[in-house]
């Protein structure tokens, strides 16, 4: 049996990734050869892999890349948020949302990102020893720009399409910024379905009681209106000046659609 070297076991370690100790096994296993032993271990990390995959995972990031007309928007999550923290399970996000710009479509992409990534994936599962999950995956290609903005170190994502002028990066900064703190359910009134609007009227009907039909068709236009403010996103009042909305407030950008995920939340 060949002698195990230090130095065997740390550029295996830099290679994979995976803790000394296993290494030092697979270097044994496989009689100090290296390609063998990134095998063992590719091979032990898909048995780690399946082994954690009834784990929950709650905690984990989201991440963006982009580049001119395109960008790209991931969220991937894990057990604790020991890892989540984690600078190289950071990073690995951050590349899973790079990789992500070059996969085909415009839109949801999910199914071909969890194809491209799998082995990554498996990997980093055994790396840290958690459970990790692909969760969400989009990519627009946009006719203007898109741009984007994380917050709290990834635990909030937002991304935006627009056209018109694109040329003002902290005007599109500042969207991205309202979108994550006042949570727009919709982008317009145009864009809310029929019989959401139907029921919310059905609603506010019946808070007003018994009234005139003209007095209470008054009073409900009234009611929608205040209630667009509230859910959709040009008509908010913006983030810096509550006197105007969104759109008054940007009248050159015309937004096409936004993006709003939250790590762990219902969808």
């Amino acid at each position: 049996m060949a002698e195990i070297s230090a130095l065997q076991v740390k550029e295996l370690r830099e290679k994979t990734g995976v803790g000394m100790m296993d290494c030092r096994k697979a270097l044994v296993d496989s009689n100090g050869d290296m390609e063998k032993a990134i095998d063992i271990l590719r091979k032990s990390g898909a048995a780690k892999a399946e082994k954690r995959a009834s784990k929950a995972v709650k905690e984990g990031l989201i991440s963006s890349c982009i580049s001119g007309s395109k960008g790209t928007l991931v969220e991937i999550l894990c057990e604790t948020d020991f890892v989540a923290k984690n600078e190289k399970f950071r990073e690995f996000v951050k590349g899973i949302a790079h990789n992500t710009m070059n996969v085909s479509g415009n839109g949801d992409i999910l199914a071909q990102v969890l194809e491209k990534e799998k082995e990554a994936l498996t990997q980093n599962i055994a790396v840290t020893g958690e459970n990790m999950q692909i969760r969400r995956a989009v990519k627009w290609e946009s006719n203007g720009a898109c741009a984007m903005y994380l917050h709290m170190g990834g635990k909030i994502g937002v991304m935006i399409d627009v056209e018109g002028d694109t040329s003002n990066t902290a005007a599109l900064n500042d969207i991205c910024m309202h979108i994550a703190a006042f949570r727009p359910q919709y982008l317009n009134p145009e864009s809310i379905p029929a019989d959401v609007i139907t029921k919310e009227k059905e609603i506010a009907a019946a808070q007003l009681g018994d009234k005139p039909a003209a007095m209470l068709e008054k009073i409900l236009v009234g009611k929608i209106s205040k209630w667009y403010t509230e859910v959709c996103l040009t008509k908010q009042p913006w983030i810096r000046d509550d006197k105007v909305s969104v759109e008054k407030a940007n009248p050159g950008v015309v937004i096409k659609r936004f993006l709003r995920w939250e790590v762990g939340e219902e969808i």
